[in-house]
């Protein structure tokens, strides 16, 4: 029976190393989760103070499914998440694939245009989309925030497309065309499904941004646009409430079952 070789040591300088790069690793877990997990625990205490354990409760969660502005801020949030991610995908597929296939003159300027909104600061581009709506004439709504969201959410969305188009095989859409396939054809059918992991991942970036996004919405939304991050901006300025560790949580748990169940198709998916 042969004998294994022997593992190679490592130098005690790349060991100290090793050890000192796993213990940052370990405060930075530390330092991102903790929080968490204090913020899920005061969740279910009686007391009105989050510094303060009094007794466990459920209070709280009921309180805030009772809280309609809370309720009817999600409920938008939702819709103007859902229209921005749709919006983007499209944008974003068709725009990419342009961007592949032809070669416009300005190609490069549209696309350091188009990457403009992934970089430029938040409040900037609030106070621009305002001032641009004001001139149109367009009234503060839920319009021109899902126009808004857009502009932010939609380069995300080319970027991932663009990457998964580099590796893609040109002789797969040749192939379709003398098929006997239309461009649009060959572009639905072949190329649409060799790049759904890229847009479903640029899909659930538009989606989570538009739905964290405060700043820009604060600038270009109305009284019956509010948004969740706004209403649970205004009930943090007020002070410590628990019914936002009780939202945040329902958030928390909600994002891991997603990812879980995202996981869970992954492994069912025939490779």
């Amino acid at each position: 029976m042969p004998v294994p070789a022997p593992r190679p040591l490592l130098p005690s300088g790349l060991k100290l190393l090793n050890w000192f790069l796993a213990g940052w690793t370990t405060l930075v877990f530390i330092f991102l989760y903790v929080p968490i997990a204090v913020l899920i625990v005061y969740s279910f205490n009686s007391s009105r103070l989050n510094i303060v354990w009094e007794e466990f409760t459920l209070t709280w969660y009921g309180k805030l499914l009772e809280n309609k502005p809370l309720i009817l801020a999600a409920k938008n949030s939702l819709v103007i998440a859902g229209a921005s991610t749709v919006l983007s995908v499209i944008l974003g597929t068709v725009g990419a694939w342009l961007l592949h296939r032809y070669r416009f003159r300005m190609a490069r300027g549209i696309q350091t245009l188009v990457a403009i909104p992934m970089v430029m600061p938040e409040i900037l581009m609030g106070i621009s989309l305002l001032i641009l709506f004001a001139t149109a004439g367009m009234r503060l709504g839920f319009t021109t925030v899902i126009i808004g969201h857009v502009t932010f959410c939609f380069p995300f969305v080319l970027v991932a497309v663009q990457a998964r188009l580099q590796g893609l095989d040109p002789a797969l859409e040749e192939a379709a065309l003398d098929l006997g396939a239309t461009p649009l054809k060959a572009f639905w059918f072949v190329i649409v499904p060799s790049l759904r992991p890229a847009i479903i991942a640029g899909a659930l970036m538009a989606f989570t941004l538009s739905m964290d996004e405060l700043i820009v919405t604060f600038f270009i939304r109305s009284a019956a646009s509010v948004t969740l991050p706004i209403q649970v901006y205004g009930l943090a300025r007020v002070g410590l409430n628990p019914m936002l560790n009780a939202l945040s949580a329902i958030f928390l748990l909600a994002t891991v079952a997603f990812v879980l169940f995202s996981a869970y198709l992954k492994k069912l998916s025939p490779r």
